[in-house]
């Protein structure tokens, strides 16, 4: 029986686990909280930290696993692809993970090599950004090097806003560092979705549309997502051959990633980020109901050194969207109320993470998520109804 290691503990792993155990592989999960979700639903738990790569690697070997996952969890990226590598398992090279693993170093590459990207630069401590002040043209955006599911991030719109909100985004940095970048004005939406490359060929290339709660505490953090993507096709054609170009550079294996691009207002097309995981917000999962391929299903296998089936280009079934419920207050959960018709007509799956008497908080960032709900329309008009009217359609009640 195979082995596999997959480093988190959310709710996020659990498809990959289902996938796991549906080719008869064993499941260990490690992380350093004995009692996230996840745990309770592989074969064996590791208490151990993901960000100490010696730690996992130490791990891996105990238990001889023949691959190392960290399936939409990021800060164990890094981690894996060093363990592995170093036991000479399945992995993109490790070198190549860490850049993009780091939004400083990723912004550098980028520039180096040609494409479009903002202006950046990264510091370690909020009073060296002062004196480079003049050359950057507000606003700004400000976030951790190293983190995910937008914690962290904030707007600066004028000098007297640099120092708070580079103060807030190292509360979240793992390496004590941040970045301050030009600000991309979007043109359109902006995508955030599920990638996947064979032997560094790019196979799978979706792109979809990011919906915000700019009502939100941390406006930033996608509230939702809409596919197929209305960004033109011209312009999703620039982006899979740039980032297409991006996985050849740093000859990337046989993995998933997770995508955010955006066409700005001055016309170019920009990669913001690409990580070497499972998006969160369970993207890949709405994929395989959408396109009916399972990105999930050929991660595992690539962990694990076994062929991946065919993968090709998404064509989508209908018209599929994503709400991530959430509260923009804090308090005690007390229910979740749908519409009627808009349940009936609308409403593919519900899935709700809370309880009544559960504490939840205000959304700033993908952690404070409580459930999500699938959406499958039969028109574009139809679900953008339901995704701009999703406050009279959908209502978190707390006590």
């Amino acid at each position: 029986m195979k082995k596999l290691l997959l480093l988190g503990g959310s709710r996020y792993l659990l498809p990959a686990i289902r996938a796991a155990h549906a080719l008869g592989v064993y499941v260990i999960t490690a992380d350093y909280l004995p009692d996230n979700f996840a745990h309770s639903h592989a074969d064996e738990y590791q208490n151990v930290s993901i960000v100490d790569r010696e730690a996992v690697l130490a791990l891996a070997a105990k238990r001889q696993v023949d691959g190392i996952l960290s399936y939409a969890t990021d800060p164990g990226v890094v981690s894996a692809a060093y363990a592995a590598e170093q036991l000479g398992l399945p992995t993109s090279p490790y070198e190549s993970v860490a850049l993009l693993q780091n939004k400083a170093r990723f912004r550098a590459f980028l520039q180096a090599n040609g494409f479009h990207t903002p202006y950046s630069r990264s510091y370690r401590k909020p009073a060296d950004v002062l004196p480079d002040l003049e050359r950057f043209r507000f606003p700004v955006i400000v976030k951790p090097v190293d983190s995910a599911g937008s914690k962290g991030v904030r707007r600066a719109g004028c000098r007297e806003e640099i120092l708070p909100a580079a103060e807030y985004a190292l509360r979240y940095s793992l390496s004590g560092a941040f970045i301050v970048e030009e600000f991309i004005e979007k043109k359109g939406f902006s995508t955030d979705s599920d990638s996947f490359s064979i032997g560094g060929e790019l196979a799978y290339c979706s792109f979809n549309d990011q919906w915000f709660d700019q009502a939100a505490d941390n406006p930033y953090t996608p509230a939702g997502f809409v596919w197929p993507s209305s960004m033109p096709a011209e312009a999703q054609r620039e982006l899979r051959s740039e980032i297409q170009r991006l996985i050849r550079l740093l000859h990337m294996g046989t993995t998933i990633y997770n995508i955010e691009t955006r066409v700005g207002m001055d016309g170019k097309a920009y990669i913001m980020e690409c990580t070497p995981r499972a998006g969160g917000n369970r993207l890949a999962e709405i994929l395989k109901l959408a396109s009916g391929q399972d990105l999930i299903s050929a991660s595992v296998k690539a962990a694990l050194g076994m062929p991946v089936p065919q993968i090709t280009e998404p064509v989508y079934h209908g018209y599929w969207g994503e709400i991530i419920l959430h509260s923009n207050e804090s308090g005690i959960f007390q229910a979740l109320d749908l519409e009627e018709r808009f349940r009936e007509r609308c409403v593919a799956e519900i899935d709700l993470w809370v309880k009544p008497g559960d504490e939840v908080h205000c959304f700033t960032g993908a952690n404070e998520t409580i459930g999500t709900l699938v959406l499958h329309c039969d028109s574009r008009e139809q679900l953008e109804r339901c995704m701009t009217g999703v406050k009279d359609l959908v209502s978190v009640r707390l006590k």
